[in-house]
């Protein structure tokens, strides 16, 4: 981790400015401070106060890169870059002025890496969890064909967009998710705290409960006494499942089989992993990388391994002299719209600007779409929590109608 140094400095108009620096020495936060134009005067390092010289990170948030901070650095580095700065003043300059810790960390081992010689990409791609293989890959080919700041700004548009259509996606799931919570906490509390009330009551008059009041009791009575080792089992049963999705590649191929069959959500999983398709593949290409290469990222950056399969398959008939359609036409997984398109591309040399047109397309469908089970949903979750209370009740209370049976079955049987 990089030390902090106060530094007391002249600029180019003779004024005198102080302020503070992260380095790893006191030469190099001389260099830098001659390469953002001032003249050192004096620097030190700058003391912790006892106490705090223990770092406190949180495991999963102290270094985590956002997108939107990804974002953020690749539009402000294209700017810098298309300004005549270099490489390194321009990671210097972004080293002090990025706000995400995380990101600020990376960049300042990017810069050393690209002050000790190494290319901008493989120092990128030390950093797979804020670069991913698409970002690295485009900026390879960048610096090949010496457009990196055009690059850069293609790679800043594309995650904001994806930036954009995540956030409306968890902004219209916000709701159903509240919703849900506020249900099972409704539920349990009145398993919990209410139906025993009424078990209490059944139980001293005796007699035979109807079925489903029965069941609601039974239910209840785990709820009450177990409710450690049920929460414990549950927990358990999904951070399984998780692993057995996440782990495994069977496991993975079964849930996004699920995703895509899904009665309500399948055609949006489709139309997401089909912008996904088109934007990635259109990007990559647009920055010169090579087809065989751009399908083997886009293929990594999809999400879903039944479309990275049919780009496989896509890869292999590239490699025997195939145009990319040819592939893609025998899969459901493509709406005609999609391969004709890409054909159309492929036969006028202007595939790069089809696939982007189909990825505004499925873009707008996706958002519409979102809107549209947003305003579904709504209902539907209301419909779903008067029911299960609904019944919930009606269960409670069906004794009540028959309560004369119910306490004339109760003392027939303990006259017998």
């Amino acid at each position: 981790m990089p030390d902090t140094y106060v530094y007391k400095a002249r600029d180019k108009a003779g004024k005198t400015v102080e302020g503070s620096i992260e380095g790893d020495s006191s030469v190099l936060v001389a260099n830098r401070l001659r390469q953002l134009g001032y003249t050192p005067l004096a620097i030190s390092k700058k003391d912790q106060p006892k106490g705090l010289k223990t770092e406190i990170n949180i495991p999963f948030l102290a270094n985590r890169v956002k997108l939107e901070d990804v974002s953020v650095f690749s539009r402000q580095f294209a700017t810098m870059i298309n300004s005549g700065l270099t490489l390194i003043r321009a990671l210097n300059i972004l080293t002090i002025q990025t706000e995400s810790p995380g990101l600020k960390k990376i960049i300042a081992e990017i810069r050393q890496d690209v002050e000790g010689g190494i290319a901008l990409a493989a120092a990128l791609a030390k950093h797979p969890k804020a670069f991913d293989r698409l970002y690295t890959a485009m900026v390879r080919a960048g610096e090949t064909a010496g457009n990196l700041d055009a690059v850069l700004l293609n790679l800043a548009e594309s995650l904001e967009k994806r930036v954009t259509l995540r956030r409306e996606i968890k902004s219209a799931m916000t709701y159903p998710v509240i919703v849900m919570c506020f249900i099972l906490i409704i539920l349990t509390a009145m398993l919990i705290f209410i139906v025993p009330q009424f078990q209490t009551m059944y139980k001293s008059l005796g007699g035979k409960l109807p079925l489903p009041t029965q069941i609601l009791i039974d239910v209840s009575h785990i709820m009450v006494h177990f409710f450690v080792p049920v929460a414990a089992v549950i927990a358990l049963t999904i951070w399984a499942i998780r692993r057995w999705i996440t782990k495994t590649v069977r496991g993975r191929r079964t849930w996004d089989s699920v995703k895509l069959k899904a009665p309500v959500f399948g055609p949006l999983v489709k139309k997401i992993a089909l912008t996904r398709f088109a934007e990635n593949l259109a990007t990559l290409l647009r920055s010169g990388v090579p087809i065989l290469e751009s399908l083997e990222i886009t293929k990594d950056t999809i999400g879903n391994v039944h479309y990275a399969d049919t780009l496989s398959d896509a890869q292999v008939g590239v490699k025997g002299g195939e145009p990319i359609v040819g592939r893609l036409s025998k899969y459901d997984l493509y709406p005609p719209m999609v391969y004709h398109m890409v054909g159309v591309g492929e036969e006028t040399g202007t595939v790069d600007t089809m696939l982007s047109k189909i990825a505004e397309f499925f873009n707008q469908e996706v958002e519409a779409m979102v809107a549209s089970l947003t305003s579904i949903m709504e209902p539907v979750l209301i419909m779903i929590m008067g029911v299960s209370v609904g019944a919930m009740v009606i269960s409670l209370y069906i004794p009540m109608f028959k309560i004369d049976t119910l306490i004339n079955s109760g003392s027939g049987g303990s006259g017998g």
